[in-house]
């Protein structure tokens, strides 16, 4: 089984993750379909303490074929493919030598270079698409399929000389649950390498810190011909709480390490309503920052309309990695040493985003993410440069080499 072969046959398991069901883990029981897969595969490749548990955590160990005491490293994909879009009947296919011009997905989806124009820079390459109806999810199956092939080609090399090597496939991810009931003791790495990035000569130490909050509205509904000075439209308040929180602070006008304040949901009547919101910032104090902000438009809400007409409830979801991983450079510089050897130089920029590294290194396993060659996420446009995928095989290689000292 190629490489290529490899990720059309995880991506056709549907394994979306479902944040309505968050409280459950895993999130969907169809996350199953794929891990029974994954542990027969690493039982078959003869590797040790192979376990699929109750919450749909896969483990394996691959022992260390030498005798001198070296550290053991870990590797961690997500099975769950993100909620934003439909990942049932995926059917990808396979663009050779691309041309760098626009791509028809379907009659009637182009995925166009004017809204993605750093492809580009990929003329020339082998690109996996979808068929503009579903998601790909190359997030994360890339990230699983290079760890699967590295595994596949030290077995089929027993002569390469390595350390023990632990791996990990997590549900829930795209929920923020993905590390929720991840075993670090089990897993029994000193420290490891998320896959879940984009280009292979991606280096990610840095995260947001990511909060989310819940803010809830009581109106008062009475019949609109009796409403004056009486009723309390808590939809109506909803926008305007909304409209009080800085424009200049959304998604759509940030960039780089500026933080945001985004809805994401909104839902209501006049008799109550809530808006759902994610907080993210680099920096610590500027997303406490923001919550305060949302705290004191609540106050003045209450103060115009009564009290307890609207309540904020916040919840963290992931802090930045980074506070962690300056503690730990060497395991950065081995993954930078490991991108050179692929003739790359390391593209090191703080993510806009989240990995299941961020938790996990803050409960004891340094943890930074590299990329698997994906793009365009979470939705109809994703691709994966196949070219970078078998590139990400190697770049796991080259880390487990580097650990042994195998250089």
């Amino acid at each position: 089984m190629s490489a290529e072969e490899r990720l059309i046959r995880y991506c056709q398991i549907d394994t979306q993750s479902d944040p309505a069901n968050e409280e459950e883990t895993p999130s969907s029981k169809k996350q199953f379909d794929l891990a029974r897969v994954l542990e027969a595969e690493l039982k078959e490749l003869g590797l040790e303490d192979v376990t699929l548990d109750e919450h749909c955590y896969v483990y394996a160990k691959l022992p260390s074929n030498i005798e001198r005491e070296v550290k053991t490293v870990g590797f961690v994909a997500h099975m769950d493919t993100a909620p934003d879009f439909s990942g049932t009947n995926v059917k990808p296919r396979i663009i050779e030598n691309f041309d760098g011009n626009d791509i028809a997905l379907n009659e009637e989806v182009t995925l166009k270079m004017d809204d993605f124009p750093w492809m580009r820079d990929l003329k020339g390459k082998r690109l996996m698409v979808t068929d503009g109806s579903t998601l790909l999810g190359a997030d994360d199956k890339a990230g699983i399929t290079c760890i699967m092939e590295a595994l596949v080609y030290l077995k089929e090399h027993p002569e390469i000389k390595h350390g023990p090597i632990s791996i990990g496939f997590t549900p829930d991810e795209e929920i923020g649950n993905g590390t929720k009931y991840f075993d670090v003791k089990k897993f029994g790495a000193d420290f490891a390498y998320t896959m879940d990035g984009g280009v292979v000569y991606e280096l990610s130490d840095e995260t947001f810190n990511a909060a989310s909050a819940e803010v809830i509205f009581k109106g008062f509904s009475i019949h609109p011909g009796e409403a004056k000075n009486r009723m309390i439209n808590a939809a109506r308040v909803a926008v305007e709480y909304a409209d009080l929180l800085p424009s200049h602070m959304t998604p759509e006008h940030t960039e780089g390490r500026e933080g945001f304040i985004h809805l994401h949901e909104m839902k209501g009547d006049c008799e109550s309503a809530v808006l759902g919101y994610i907080i993210r910032d680099h920096d610590h104090k500027l997303l406490e920052a923001k919550k305060e902000l949302m705290r004191k438009a609540a106050d003045y809400i209450n103060e115009e309309y009564g009290e307890n007409t609207v309540t904020v409830n916040f919840r963290d979801s992931y802090r930045n990695m980074k506070e962690v991983l300056d503690k730990y450079p060497e395991v950065v510089e081995i993954a930078e040493k490991a991108i050179h050897a692929l003739g790359y130089e390391v593209k090191n920029e703080p993510v806009r985003g989240g990995t299941d590294g961020a938790n996990l290194s803050f409960n004891g396993l340094p943890c930074p993410n590299l990329g698997a060659g994906g793009g365009n996420f979470h939705g109809r446009y994703e691709y994966c440069v196949l070219n970078e995928l078998e590139e990400a095989r190697t770049l796991i290689l080259n880390i487990i080499s580097l650990v042994c000292g195998e250089e």
